[in-house]
Order: C-alpha cells, then sequence, then structure tokens
C-alpha cells in the first residue's frame, strides 16, 4: 500500500465522482487497518483546484438560481447544491489529510471518516437526484469553498479553525430550516437524508474543534482569541448567522465562543454597512 499522502493526493486530484468515492473508501479502509507512516519527505504541492467532473459548470454565486421548494424544480435545486457541497466536502477532507503532516494517526483516521460520510451523502444525494428526473452536473454550481482551502493551506491550525468550524458549521445552521420547508412539501426522502447528513455534520464540527483546540493548547495559545483573530484575517465573507446553538454546542462550541461568533457577525455587519 502506497504512502496515505501519495493516495489522498490520488483521489483528491481525481476528476469521476464514483472513482473518487472508490479511492476514499479504500483509504479509510486503510488507515483504519493498521498503523501508518504520518512523516513523509515528499514536496507538499498547492492544489489551486481540486479533481472534479466537468459538470456542473461553474459560475459566480450570484449566478446560482434559487426556486420555491414547493416545485420539483425547486427541490431539485436545493438538492443539486447541496451535492455540490458534499462534493467539494470529500476533497476538503482529502486535503486536511494530504497536506498537513506529522500529525497523530488520529487526525488522518478522523479527516478519512469525515471524507467517507461525505461520499455517503454525496451519493445519497445524487440518488435523489436521479429519483426527481436529474443529475449531478445537471445545474450551474459555485466553486467558492475551495478558495478558503487555498486561504487556508499554510497552517493546520487555521485549517482546523475556518473550514469545519466556519464552512461545515454553517450546514448546522441552515439545515433545520430546510428540513422544515421540505416536511411542509411532504418530501419525506429528502427529509430522511437531510436529517441523516445534519447529525453526521455535528460529529464532523466535533473533530474539527478537537484539533483546533488541541493545537492552541499545543502552541500555549488561547482558543478564542486564536479564533477571532482568524475571522477577521480570513472568515469576514464565510461568517454568517443566525448560528444554530444547540448543533453547535453538541459539536464542542462554548457558549462564550457562540456569544462572541454573534458579535463578531454584528461587526462584521456594521462594518460592511458603512462601506
Amino acid at each position: 500500500m502506497d504512502n496515505i499522502f501519495v493516495l489522498s493526493l490520488h483521489a483528491l486530484r481525481c476528476c469521476g465522482a464514483d472513482r473518487k468515492i472508490e479511492l476514499i473508501n479504500n483509504l479509510y479502509q486503510h488507515v483504519n487497518g493498521a498503523e501508518f507512516e504520518t512523516d513523509f519527505d515528499g514536496v507538499v504541492l498547492a492544489v489551486p483546484e481540486p479533481g472534479r467532473p466537468v459538470l456542473p459548470i461553474h459560475v459566480h454565486p450570484a449566478e446560482v438560481k434559487r426556486r420555491r421548494l414547493g416545485s420539483v424544480d425547486g427541490r431539485i435545486a436545493l438538492i443539486h447544491a447541496i451535492a455540490h457541497i458534499e462534493f467539494n466536502a470529500m476533497n476538503l477532507a482529502l486535503d486536511a489529510v494530504y497536506r498537513f503532516r506529522g500529525m497523530p494517526c488520529d487526525y488522518y483516521r478522523d479527516w478519512m471518516l469525515v471524507a467517507s460520510e461525505e461520499s455517503t451523502h454525496f451519493t445519497l444525494l445524487s440518488h435523489r437526484l436521479n429519483e426527481l428526473g436529474s443529475f449531478y452536473g445537471a445545474l450551474p454550481a459555485h466553486g467558492g469553498m475551495w478558495a478558503m482551502a487555498v486561504d487556508t493551506d499554510y497552517d493546520v491550525m487555521v485549517r482546523m479553525a475556518l473550514v469545519p468550524r466556519v464552512l461545515e458549521a454553517r450546514g448546522l445552521d441552515v439545515t433545520p430550516p430546510m428540513l422544515e420547508k421540505l416536511a411542509n412539501v411532504k418530501d419525506e426522502k429528502t427529509v430522511a437524508i437531510l436529517t441523516r447528513i445534519l447529525k453526521e455534520e455535528v460529529e464532523h464540527v466535533r473533530i474539527g474543534n478537537r484539533w483546533f483546540n488541541a493545537l492552541c493548547e499545543e502552541r500555549g495559545l488561547s482558543v478564542e482569541k486564536t479564533f477571532r483573530e482568524l475571522l477577521y484575517k480570513h472568515g469576514r465573507a464565510a461568517l454568517r448567522g443566525p448560528f444554530n446553538k444547540p448543533a453547535r454546542l453538541k459539536a464542542g462550541f462554548s457558549e462564550a465562543e457562540l456569544e462572541e461568533l454573534e458579535n463578531i457577525e454584528l461587526l462584521f455587519k456594521q462594518e460592511a454597512a458603512t462601506c
């Protein structure tokens, strides 16, 4: 078996969705089956764009149309958007494995678990699109999530602060209202899929919290102060409320952190309004 960093880069660069998922699950089984080397002398390459299919085409976020969930087309648009997020989340998890060397074995096991579960989420959503007469790639999508990966590729602590604790945690905030709307239109199959995703995403955010907190402790840094500084540096555009406090508390945020998030988001809004 090749080095996990070679394998994760291979999966990260793979463009085909089915093959990427196969590579992810093979690597997940490997890291759970034995101890492995976490130091590697190979050059860590920049990945300005991960592997993805030709479709969907990427457009500016403002060009992604929103539709009412009362129609089949509206539900397809929503499911397609979430499927695209899950595809990006696979790549983000793979990059967390590939990019950062010398972490404990449990770090790599955690992020391959995330990659594997994100691949399952993507598969479930893709099948649901097929049931509704569509497919992944049928609609335009935006690639904004990867920008945060590029911005945080210089430090594992920064990555743990801003991808799971900001981007992925946003899913905890927005999914419950989606579930309510889908339940109102009796789309029970999609409700079941998103309910499962929400439950597993709580654990993904908890993994990010675990490693961010551990890295801050290792470096003698304050969790709250460091997170606040990184939000000012990288996370202004990504931080949006309202916040799902019960889910975020389950995922490892503290009450003090959530209060600070609300204060920072309000400050960012005020600053944007004066520009």
